[in-house]
């Protein structure tokens, strides 16, 4: 199979990840829980992940709650510093990770910038709409859509300066563009485990850079003669028993994207983004490229978007098609009644499989319905 839907989950994982999950299944209790060897060896697993993202992302290992998805961690971020009724700012790009949790609070949502790769406009639309009584600046590093990379440290700026929360969905830029908690001065930023980090699903972290409310209440391991949640952190937003072994292959998926370099990384990815928006043009497609574009590019195929991809599928090439659960960034391009077909590349793109890709993309039948 050629795999080209990373937006989704990273389906092929360095080895180490594999054997670090089997491992830790053999080796591990429940941490916190005891003082015999394998709770004491899952309490080491479970600290060593947090050890390896707080260096990659420039935070201290008590700043890393660990989470069951980038939604999860989403979630208690929203509910930290969003009121009921509360007033949101957020891009033309938001999955419903943040939406939804938004549309539940009732909260008041400003979009600001609509238009595709073009930072200028989405600068002016936060510069407009970050004003006093806003609750929290919400927005995405990299559209799940489109692959746009909307400009983060200028829009942190704003926030910083004008001391409105900042949360960050770092879905699809965590692992391949910088993300440093410290250095954006954001509230929270929330990342899956299993996508661009290339640990197992069911995995997340959510960096916390300022007070934190629980999502989840329930024993900890810690301060068990108290019953409300502890104060400090991670245990204030762990209750219940981790995921030891997935977060076992996180810190795994973690020490590779260390160890080759997010740069790295990134412009391995990259240059297969453009060698296939150029060829999907070359193909008559209507693709969406631009600058600041990540590892993603969606297209229409001239024919249904489901359709196109499961023909694909057919010829073992696996891709996404709809609206990706993100229909505020198809209204931003007037694509939410067609949705896209979108091809998403990881830390093991090459030419040969952009080849193989476009290769079938040019035999598919050219209708609509």
């Amino acid at each position: 199979m050629i795999y080209l839907d990373y937006g989704a989950t990273s389906f092929h994982k360095p080895p180490a990840v594999y054997r670090a999950v089997e491992r830790a299944m053999r080796t591990c209790a429940n941490p916190g829980r005891g003082g015999y060897g394998a709770a004491m060896e899952a309490s080491r697993q479970v600290y060593h992940c947090r050890e390896m993202a707080a260096k990659l992302f420039d935070c201290l290992p008590e700043q890393v709650a660990l989470t069951t998805s980038c939604t999860h961690g989403l979630n208690i971020a929203i509910r930290s510093r969003v009121k009921p009724g509360g007033r949101v700012v957020v891009s033309g790009f938001e999955h419903n990770a943040v939406t939804r949790p938004l549309h539940a609070l009732e909260a008041e949502i400003t979009v600001a910038g609509r238009r595709l790769f073009d930072w200028a406009d989405t600068l002016e639309g936060f510069d407009r709409t970050l004003t006093p009584g806003v609750d929290a600046c919400i927005v995405t590093h990299v559209s799940n859509v489109f692959g746009y990379i909307l400009p983060i440290e200028e829009i942190a700026q704003m926030c910083r300066e004008r001391g409105i929360p900042l949360i960050l969905d770092a879905a699809q830029s965590a692992g391949c563009l910088p993300v440093k908690l410290k250095t954006l001065g954001a509230d929270f930023i929330a990342m899956p485990g299993h996508k661009g980090l290339l640990g197992p699903q069911g995995t997340g972290l959510l960096l916390c850079g300022g007070e934190v409310q629980p999502l989840i209440y329930g024993g900890t391991g810690s301060a068990s003669m108290e019953q409300a949640m502890p104060e400090y952190l991670p245990d204030r937003l762990e209750a219940g028993t981790l995921n030891v072994p997935g977060y076992a292959g996180l810190a795994e998926g973690l020490r590779f994207v260390h160890r080759t370099g997010v740069e790295a990384i990134f412009q391995r990815e990259h240059r297969q983004m453009r060698r296939c928006a150029e060829g999907l043009k070359k193909l008559g497609m209507s693709v969406f490229a631009g600058e600041h574009q990540a590892a993603t590019v969606s297209f229409l195929p001239g024919m249904d978007c489901e359709e196109a991809a499961q023909v694909l599928a057919k010829q073992g090439i696996a891709v996404r098609a709809g609206l990706h659960c993100a229909p505020f960034a198809h209204e931003s391009t007037g694509t939410v009644s067609t949705g896209t077909v979108r091809v998403s590349f990881g830390h093991d793109a090459s030419d040969a499989k952009t080849d193989v890709f476009l290769r079938a993309a040019s035999k598919l039948p050219r209708f609509r319905k």
